[in-house]
Formats: C-alpha cells, structure tokens, sequence
C-alpha cells in the first residue's frame, strides 16, 4: 500500500506497512514562488524595538517641528500652534476623512482582512488630477488629537482584524502621526504601520519617522521639473522625490513578507501612469534601478483617470480683445487637456518595457498561482 509524503509541494507516494486500501494523504503545501532573501519567518513592528529613551527624544522632536514646521518641502517655518502653513493644517489636531479596512490597496498589503487605511484631509501637494480630491484639497472631515488617531489604530488592529495600519497622505501631519504611533504602541498596537506619500517629504520628516515606519509606499509621479510646477503646482518636486525615496530604502530595505504572503517590512514604489508622459516614467524607473535597487518592488499603476480641474471649462482671458470685424477670440477649451483623457496600453507597456531593460524584476502583477505575487 502507498501513503504520501510531501517533498516541497509535490505529493510522493512511497510504500509503508498500512492495512490493504488505506492510505494517508498528508496537507497540501502551497509554493510561495517568493525568493528568500525576501522571506521572514516573523515579524516585531519596528515601533516595538524603540527604547523608552528614543520614543522620548521622538516625542520631543515632534513639539518642535510643530513650533517651526519644515517636515515637508515647502518650509513654511510656522509656528502651527499659531498659524497654518500651505497644507492648512494645524497643531493640535489633525483632520481626517475616512478610518476603515481598505481593499484598494497591492493584494501584499490589504490581504484577505484589508488593510487599515487612515485617510488624512489636506496635502502639500496640489495636483490637478488630484484621484483622491474630495479628501485632499477639500479638507473635509473629522478633528482628531494625537491620542485620539492612535485609539482608533487599536480599533482597526483589533475589531477590523486588519494587517497593518496606513497612512494616507500623511507628509503634512507627521509630528501628529509619531505621537500617534507611540500612544498606540503603549495601548497594544502590534500590527506595521505603512508610510502611503505622494514622496514628497523633506529628509528630517523621514529621520523623524525612522523606527516608527515598517513599510514605506511612495508614489513617484512626475520627471521633469516643468511637469511637477504644472501638473502638481510644486517646483523641484522629482528632486524631492529622489532624496526621499532612497532615505526610505536606506531605512527599510527592499519588501519582504511573512509566509502567509503579507508585506511586513520594505520599500514599495508606485508609478501612477500620465497620458503623454510615458517618457517620463520611463525616466523614473531607470533612475529607480540605477540609484535604489534593482530588487524595489514596483506597482506601475493604470488607473488614472481625468479628475479635480482637468477636463473643467476653460474660459478666455478677460484682456483678450477681439480683432476688427472678427470674433470674440478663441472659443472656450478645457483645463488641462493634455491629460483630460485615460491612458492607453501602449502607454503602459512603454513604462513597463523600460522598467524591465533597467532590470527591475519584482513588480505588482496578477499572481500566476493560488496566492498572492510577491
């Protein structure tokens, strides 16, 4: 008679002394297809690694970024105790949208339970095809102290059985995000905490967050400097971007997972693609390649679609004057009408070409198995 034994995820009939017509038949074992050098047996938050002393010296750090804010590229030097700077946000509390398990994220990160999004209202950016603009630039939503943002961490953690907890634009409230993280921490958080920018940090909003973040999870818009003061009203934005982005890595590495296929720890980078400038995702990848790892695990996003002031009527100037015995001038456009449209396959597949040929490899594909692609 035969029964079976597993030899990674084959089944291996071998012979055994079992009565005649029994046979044992031992559990399936799903491959991972994951390479171990990104494989974690288990996972301690970093948070949790933090001495009394350095949560202290956070705690510290943070008072007084809020009395001379330069966490984020604009350095508006304010006393936001006082005054708001470019995000409008003040001291005290923060504003947020919507607390909840979110399944719109990377499959590695909201898993089967979701992942515990906390979607902060406001931003240093000003995108004009903004995808989250009712939250972003309408500031709409509920005041929060520090403690109050951490007691809802627990809630996630606990009756959302989440995987993790992030931090949605975030750049604009990160001394209110570390006090946060270390009351949730005293509370019971025990699950990662995700960094979810628009990579448009300055370095000591990433040193003060160092320890505290697990995941970090930038998106790299735009190349060109003349793209960046148009499309996200900020100037030396990929600059930004590029300093950040490796400050992120220099903390966490590259991603890595438990066997249950969650990410737990690492650099994560997204692309969303613009119509029409490919050419400038192509730029952003080599650059990835080149100056980060070729092991970033990438998600080249496809779903961007015309939204906040792209599309909006465009009406002609006032000091416009209509020619003898001609027209009014031009006839109303659009805001934005080079982007005012979806984005093509092409488009994306030119962006995912040049990621390839710079050697990245680990990117956020349909899972050819049972599981997720990590």
């Amino acid at each position: 008679m035969y029964s079976q034994r597993v030899v990674g995820a084959a089944r291996i009939p071998i012979r055994n002394s079992l009565p005649a017509r029994s046979v044992q038949w031992l559990p399936h074992r799903r491959k991972l297809h994951l390479a171990p050098p990104f494989l974690l047996d288990d996972y301690i938050p970093r948070y949790h690694l933090l001495s009394a002393i350095d949560a202290s010296k956070k705690r510290s750090a943070a008072y007084a970024h809020l009395r001379n804010c330069n966490l984020c590229p604009r350095l508006c030097g304010v006393n936001r105790y006082d005054k708001t700077g470019t995000c409008l946000i003040g001291a005290e509390t923060v504003k947020v949208n919507v607390i909840a398990p979110h399944f719109g994220e990377e499959p590695c990160i909201q898993g089967h339970h979701g992942s515990g999004s906390v979607f902060f209202s406001g931003c240093n950016l000003r995108c004009v095809f903004c995808q989250n603009y009712d939250i972003a630039h309408k500031r709409n939503g509920q005041d929060l102290t520090p403690e109050e943002l951490g007691e809802w961490y627990i809630k996630l953690q606990n009756v959302g059985n989440v995987h993790n907890i992030n931090l949605i634009t975030p750049e604009h409230v990160v001394p209110q995000v570390v006090l946060s993280i270390l009351h949730a921490r005293e509370l019971g958080l025990n699950v990662p905490i995700i960094y979810n920018t628009s990579a448009f940090d300055s370095l000591a909003s990433i040193e003060l967050l160092d320890g505290l973040v697990d995941i970090y999870l930038p998106d790299f818009k735009v190349w060109k400097g003349s793209t960046s003061k148009r499309l996200l009203k900020a100037d030396n934005y990929a600059e930004t971007a590029m300093e950040s982005v490796k400050a992120m890595h220099a903390q966490v590495g590259d991603l890595c997972f438990t066997p249950d296929g969650i990410a737990k720890k690492g650099l994560l980078v997204r692309h969303l693609v613009m119509p029409g400038y490919e050419a400038e995702g192509q730029e952003i990848m080599k650059w990835i390649a080149g100056n980060v790892s070729k092991d970033v695990f990438v998600n080249i996003m496809e779903q961007y679609h015309p939204d906040a002031h792209v599309g909006k009527p465009k009406h002609p100037r006032r000091s416009a004057v209509a020619e003898p015995g001609g027209d009014a001038g031009p006839q109303e456009t659009v805001r934005y009408e080079e982007i005012n449209r979806h984005i093509t396959q092409e488009e994306i597949s030119t962006v995912r070409r040049a990621a390839e040929k710079a050697g990245l490899w680990r990117f956020c594909d349909s899972p050819k198995h049972d599981g997720f692609n990590i």
